[in-house]
């Protein structure tokens, strides 16, 4: 990863753990995308829908670069959305990398 790059990541972490008041890492962010996506925090959530609130974030970060379409809400206020196209075969670390890059593009903080 380039200078620059590892810098804007920084910044975006440090902005959305001073917003939330606690220190976060990637996976807290993924997981705050999709509780702030579905808009429901009062909940208290099982296993299965904390990767569900992953899925959504993953989806809404990546529906910018035209990979998924928001395509509503079912009756319980949870976001679909509908595959568009297929991700490029990346390797974990560039899949990392795309989903930060797609994180700071979230939160205002592009490199």
């Amino acid at each position: 990863m380039d200078y620059l790059f590892e810098k804007k990541w920084q910044e975006t972490l440090e902005v959305a753990s001073k917003n939330f008041g606690e220190t976060l890492d990637y996976s807290a962010i993924l997981m705050l995308i999709g509780l702030q996506e579905l808009g429901i925090f009062d909940l208290k959530f099982k296993k299965d829908q904390k990767l569900e609130l992953m899925h959504i974030a993953v989806c809404t970060l990546l529906e910018p670069y035209g990979y998924y379409e928001f395509e509503g809400r079912d009756v319980d206020g949870w976001p679909h959305f509908v595959k568009k196209e297929n991700l490029p075969v990346l390797s974990p670390g560039d899949q990392e990398v795309l989903l930060k890059k797609a994180m700071m593009k979230y939160f205002g903080n592009e490199a």
